[in-house]
């Protein structure tokens, strides 16, 4: 046989050429498997997503009905199955508002009152029924803004740390808060809390889909900032609620009702007013029909902070204690031991949030009754603070720091595990703009490690750092309901003798100790338990 000479030559070419050929076959198998589309069977019928590496992304599912037209002001209602598959690949609208100028956390897509639609991200190779741990993200806004869509809210680094990852829109100001008479009528029961019924609604569609995801549904943990945050601690005092979750973190939430809680009938005055305000004055079902037929915009409203201290106010501002959603505040409901027995991450940034209307120092003070001098003592010693940013350290400990030491504490009561923090960590790009610390919600791009989608080109290795560092401790919170991990700074559970703070510092550091804060919180906790 011939094994030299052209002939041999042929069958080597001709070798080669079937390998190239067999090894172009197989990259395009690969490239055809890489291209095909993840699904997820729901309730309602199929989803295909998209892939972004290792993460498999479902953006814009719908959870519950468009809340449009009769099911304005209604109780979110139940989907519509659908046939084939629905291409779940954008965000849909985030829910009606006016967004702030300036917003930490900027919107993607237009407002709309069709809105009620959730997103998961989970590991591209998780299958159904392998039982990852669930997080589940309620966006702040004060309830009149926000969304899910904004960048810094993108949930792959927890799915790529085997966590699947879910945020949902729910409605905001008056879409999500009114009450009229009429409704109450429909309903059979006062009603106007609307964007917690989402909630809970978003929650039960986690539990029912969420293994077709590769989640546990008897793994999950929920967690949200600012109005999100006030919205997990309002959860955990919820019988609609209990069940669906089993860990809670609250980020800058308060603990305190850090929003008034109407009553009913506050409520119902409300929602005559708004509907006078509109030549509306039937209080029946005619009356409710020509609600439900105002256009969007008119119901949104261009200021409603303005109209909630408006005389009368057209906007009930919040929360209403209508009896079957929500009974009460939720500090008198866990005084009352109404708290879901679920361990707690909860905490503030170093230069967070607060109220004020004091036009001086006297003024300020004076709010504070019999606590006052000692305040006063204890936060301006020596009288040289300037009054904006004492009233943002004292009302920002008021609102924030003090209310979760309490929420902290009932956690302990129920039987369950508290991590209290205070972060403290500014971004290297933004060090002399924010000299007083970490602003309200400037901890959320670290808590996710969105830092480059927050500050881009200006992120520096030490942000990344911080952010690694928060992230790791949600992500270990939400597979163990206990925060600490190989490699991390140890965060000791609080108890009512070690006072443990964990503090992230500007170095990108944390460190836990006995809370320094201690002694001034207690003046806050006195103030707090006395007033009317």
């Amino acid at each position: 046989m011939q094994t030299s000479g052209p002939f041999c030559l042929q069958i080597k070419e001709l070798k080669r050429m079937k390998i190239f050929v067999l090894t172009l076959g197989a990259l395009g198998m690969a490239a055809s498997a890489q291209a095909e589309p993840p699904r997820a069977l729901t309730a309602s019928g199929q989803i295909s997503g998209r892939i972004d590496g290792a993460v498999a992304q479902f953006l814009g599912i719908p959870y519950a009905a468009p809340p449009l037209r009769e099911n304005r002001w209604r109780s979110p209602q139940p989907v519509a199955s659908w046939s084939g598959v629905l291409e779940a690949t954008a965000f849909a609208h985030d829910c009606m508002q006016n967004p702030f100028p300036g917003d930490e956390a900027p919107l993607r897509t237009a407002p709309a009152e069709d809105c009620l639609y959730l997103n998961v991200w989970k590991p591209a190779a998780a299958k159904p029924g392998v039982g990852l741990p669930v997080l589940v993200w309620i966006h702040g806004g004060a309830f009149v803004t926000g969304g899910t869509s904004p960048a810094i809210y993108d949930g792959s680094a927890f799915a790529r740390s085997g966590v699947v990852f879910v945020s949902f829109n729910y409605r905001l100001g008056r879409f999500g808060f009114f009450s009229h008479p009429a409704l109450a009528a429909e309903a059979g029961k006062p009603i106007g809390n609307f964007a917690l019924e989402d909630m809970v609604a978003a929650l039960a569609w986690v539990r029912r889909n969420i293994a077709g995801f590769g989640g546990d549904p008897s793994r999950v943990t929920i967690m949200g900032e600012s109005a999100g945050g006030t919205a997990v601690i309002n959860l955990m005092t919820m019988p609609s609620a209990r069940g669906l979750f089993h860990g809670a973190i609250s980020m800058s939430g308060g603990g305190r009702s850090l929003l008034p809680t109407a009553s009913i009938e506050k409520g119902e005055q409300v929602g005559l007013e708004f509907a006078k305000r509109h030549d509306i004055v039937d209080s029946g079902t005619a009356g409710l029909a020509a609600l439900r037929a105002l256009p969007a915009a008119t119901v949104q409203g261009t200021n409603l902070f303005a109209e909630r201290f408006a005389t009368p106010p057209t906007y009930v501002g919040g929360f209403v204690a209508e009896g079957t959603v929500l009974a009460g505040a939720s500090d008198r409901l866990m005084d009352a031991g109404k708290i879901a027995p679920v361990p707690v991450m909860i905490g503030m940034t170093s230069a967070d949030a607060g109220i004020a209307m004091a036009r001086d120092k006297d003024g300020l003070f004076a709010g504070y009754g019999v606590q006052g001098p000692a305040l006063r003592r204890a936060y301006d010693p020596v009288g040289t603070i300037d009054l904006p940013d004492l009233s943002r350290r004292l009302t920002g400990d008021q609102y924030m720091a003090e209310p979760a030491r309490f929420v902290a504490r009932h956690a302990l009561a129920a039987g369950q595990k508290a991590y209290v923090y205070r972060f403290g960590y500014v971004a290297e790009s933004k060090r002399a703009e924010w000299k007083a610390g970490a602003p309200h919600a400037t901890d959320i791009p670290y808590f996710f490690d969105t830092v480059s989608a927050r500050y881009g080109a200006a992120t520096t290795p030490q942000d990344r750092k911080a952010a690694k560092l928060a992230n790791a401790y949600v992500i270990n919170f939400v597979k163990s309901g206990d925060p600490n991990g190989k490699a991390l700074p140890r965060w000791p559970a609080y108890d009512l003798a070690g006072e443990a703070l964990l503090q992230h510092d500007m170095k990108g550091n944390a460190q836990a100790g006995f809370d320094p804060f201690k002694e001034k919180l207690d003046l806050i906790e006195a103030f707090a338990t006395t007033r009317p």
